[in-house]
C-alpha cells in the first residue's frame, strides 16, 4: 500500500514538472509567470551602447525570461524610435535626448530600461593636426561635425562650450554620420568633430585626430545617453513582457563587468576591428532608471532651448524589475 502511494506521489510530482516545464518554453518567466508577448521586436542601431543587449541575446538571459527577442537593426536612433512608435516593433534603444523630444512633440512614449551613460574619455570633441582647431577655445566659428541636431553629440557639445564660455551661434554645424567624420577631418572639410566610442579610436587610426576636450564633463559628466522606450499603449497592454525584459538586461547588465565577455559582441555585432575594440574605451552600461539621473537630460534640452518648457523624467519611467 505504500509502495503504491509514493509511486503515485512521484507519477504526480512528475506531471507538475512537466507542466511547469512546458510553461515555460510558451513563455514562461522566472519571476512573473506567463508572459504576454514571447516573441518581441526591438528596433536599435549598430552601436557599442548595445553590447549588453547581445549579451542578453546569445548568453541566454532572454531565453530564460520566457522571451525570444529579435533585434530589427536600422540607421540610427531616430529610426529606431519610429520604428517603435509606429508599431512596427515592440521596443525601442534610442539616445535619450530623442526619447524627449518625441514627448515634447506629444508622443506617448515610456522608458523601460537603461542601456548607458557617457564614461571619461568615451565621448570626445577631436581635432587633427592641420586643423584651426587646437584648443576648446577655438571652436567659436568653426565647422563642427554632429550626427544630427538636437542629436546627444549636438547637445553634449553645445554644453561643453557653454561651461567654458565659448559661443555657439556662428558654428557651423555639419550634421553627417559618426563613420564618416574621421575622413572628412584629415579632408579638412571640417575642423572638429564629435566622436563616441569607436568612431574616436577608429579617427585616431585613420586621421590622427586626438582629443580637444572631453564632451562628457563639467555639467555633462557621466551624461545618461541611450535607454530602451516603449510607447505607453504597449507597456499598458504587456506588463509582464516589460518586466521579463527588464530582468534580463539587469542580469547582462551584471555581467558585462567582465569585459571579456562583452568586447568580441562589440567586434561581431557593431562590426568593429579587434584591435580598435580592444583598445576603446566603454560606455558606462547601466540598465535600472533612476529619475533624479535621467531628469538631467530633459533640464539640458530647457537650458539649451531645445524644448521649451519642463519635461518631467519620472512621469514617463515604467516600474522597474529587480532581481536577487
Amino acid at each position: 500500500m505504500l509502495k503504491h502511494a509514493s509511486m503515485r506521489r512521484l507519477a504526480v510530482f512528475a506531471l507538475v514538472l512537466a507542466l511547469v516545464s512546458a510553461c515555460n518554453q510558451r513563455g514562461g518567466s522566472a519571476a512573473g509567470g506567463t508572459v504576454e508577448k514571447p516573441a518581441i521586436r526591438v528596433a536599435i542601431f549598430s552601436a557599442v551602447d548595445l553590447a549588453t543587449f547581445w549579451l542578453a541575446q546569445e548568453g541566454g538571459y532572454f531565453k530564460a525570461e520566457g522571451l525570444d527577442v529579435q533585434a530589427d537593426t536600422g540607421a540610427s536612433g531616430q529610426e529606431a524610435l519610429t520604428r517603435m512608435t509606429n508599431g512596427q516593433d515592440d521596443l525601442a534603444l534610442s539616445t535619450y535626448t530623442l526619447f524627449f523630444l518625441a514627448k515634447n512633440n506629444g508622443t506617448d512614449v515610456k522608458l523601460i530600461a537603461d542601456a548607458t551613460s557617457a564614461s571619461p574619455r568615451s565621448n570626445e570633441l577631436v581635432t587633427v593636426p592641420n586643423s584651426p582647431v587646437k584648443t576648446v577655445d577655438d571652436l567659436d566659428g568653426k565647422r563642427i561635425a554632429i550626427s544630427s541636431k538636437n542629436a546627444a553629440s549636438d547637445v553634449l557639445t553645445r554644453s561643453v562650450m557653454r561651461d567654458h564660455g565659448i559661443g555657439t551661434d556662428k558654428v557651423q554645424w555639419v550634421p553627417m554620420p559618426l563613420p564618416e567624420m574621421g575622413t572628412a577631418l584629415a579632408q579638412g572639410r571640417i575642423d572638429a568633430a564629435y566622436q563616441p566610442e569607436p568612431f574616436l579610436t577608429q579617427s585616431a587610426k585613420i586621421a590622427g585626430a586626438y582629443p580637444v576636450i572631453d564632451a562628457a564633463s563639467g555639467s555633462t559628466q557621466g551624461f545618461p545617453l541611450t535607454g530602451f522606450g516603449a510607447t505607453g499603449k504597449w507597456v499598458q497592454a504587456h506588463p509582464k513582457t516589460m518586466l521579463a525584459f527588464q530582468r534580463a538586461m539587469l542580469n547582462a547588465t551584471r555581467a558585462a563587468v567582465d569585459r571579456a565577455r562583452i568586447e568580441p559582441l562589440v567586434v561581431r555585432n557593431a562590426k568593429v576591428d579587434h584591435d580598435i575594440a580592444s583598445l576603446m574605451v566603454m560606455p558606462a552600461f547601466g540598465s535600472t532608471l533612476d529619475a533624479r539621473r535621467i531628469q538631467r537630460v530633459p533640464d539640458l534640452l530647457q537650458q539649451l532651448g531645445v524644448v521649451q518648457t519642463k519635461l518631467d523624467a519620472s512621469s514617463m519611467i515604467t516600474p522597474q524589475a529587480s532581481t536577487g
